[in-house]
């Protein structure tokens, strides 16, 4: 099989309302699949089944050959994971929380030592590596949970919200790691970051309310949305005026304004020239098609309002 992770029909049910409903996927090996989608879509739900933190009500996956349902402590063994909290163990030392994760692995002194001290090295930690996490910012605890998972160097590493909290630089260096990773490991990524998606996915599941709703590459997603038609007008003068114009063009389907600078989605591509009729071109400072993002597709496809 050249799957790494296999969901087969995963439902999962809590006091009556259904979390996820008959979710099914395939994530091939080596890649970096990301699944996104608003709060309360189901993605964590998904990934404590995949991790055996949670049994679904029905169907199964299988990670690496084994199914979370018979054989979770195989599953357990190939998998690493970095959790949306920052789960350290504040009684031991940066450097003890990652010898601890190894030992658990069953891992020998010479094999995890070097590899903590690239790990360490690698986020910036070498010199904190015998302090305690309480003592840590946010984002350091952050950098060092991500480096636990990666310590006993596991086949498939699901990432559930991994950058959140990071500044720049080490959101950066993350992503370095993580696109190093994929010729040894199969990544599974849940982020609220549309750039990091866009950037490191290899393959993209939109899911909202326990199911997937559109899959494919970043920009097959993107390309798939590229029909709304939406163009930006900047003007030099005279955007009250023009402003009162667009308001009464039957095929402007929305508009929105910033200063001189307006953002219009047309009905179709015809629809440009009786624009252009109709506005002239004495005042217009630029005109260009505005091309979709992945958070325009995200937002079209799970709408506007916020989620708690």
């Amino acid at each position: 099989m050249n799957s790494a992770i296999s969901l087969q029909s995963i439902s999962k049910f809590f006091n009556g309302l259904q979390a996820v409903k008959d979710f099914s996927l395939d994530v091939e090996r080596g890649t970096i699949f990301g699944l996104l989608g608003p709060n309360g879509a189901g993605k964590t739900t998904l990934i404590k089944i995949l991790t055996t933190l949670m049994r679904p009500t029905s169907g199964d996956a299988v990670i690496g050959g084994y199914s979370v349902l018979r054989e979770g402590k195989s599953v357990r063994r190939i998998i690493g994971v970095v959790p949306q909290e920052n789960n350290l163990d504040r009684y031991l030392t940066a450097r003890e929380n990652l010898v601890l994760h190894a030992r658990m692995h069953g891992i020998r002194a010479g094999e995890y030592n070097p590899r903590i001290d690239r790990l360490l090295e690698l986020t910036g930690l070498t010199g904190r590596q015998h302090d305690f996490p309480d003592t840590f910012s946010g984002g350091m605890q952050r950098r060092l949970v991500a480096i636990r998972a990666l310590v006993h160097n596991p086949l498939v590493l699901f990432l559930d919200e991994p950058t959140t909290g990071l500044d720049p630089q080490s959101r950066r260096a993350l992503w370095d790691y993580i696109q190093s990773l994929r010729t040894t490991m199969t990544i599974f990524l849940t982020t609220h970051y549309m750039d990091e998606a866009d950037a490191l996915c290899d393959r993209i599941v939109i899911m909202d309310h326990g199911k997937a709703l559109v899959d494919g590459t970043a920009a097959q997603l993107k390309e798939a949305f590229a029909h709304a038609h939406v163009y930006e007008l900047e003007f030099r003068a005279n955007s009250d005026r023009y402003e009162e114009i667009l308001r009464t063009l039957p095929f402007v389907a929305h508009f929105g304004r910033k200063g001189n600078r307006f953002r219009l989605e047309l009905a179709d591509e015809e629809s440009l020239k009786p624009l252009m009729d109709r506005i002239g071109s004495a005042d217009i400072k630029g005109i260009c098609l505005h091309e979709p993002s992945l958070e325009d597709v995200f937002i079209g496809l799970t709408g506007k309002k916020v989620r708690e």
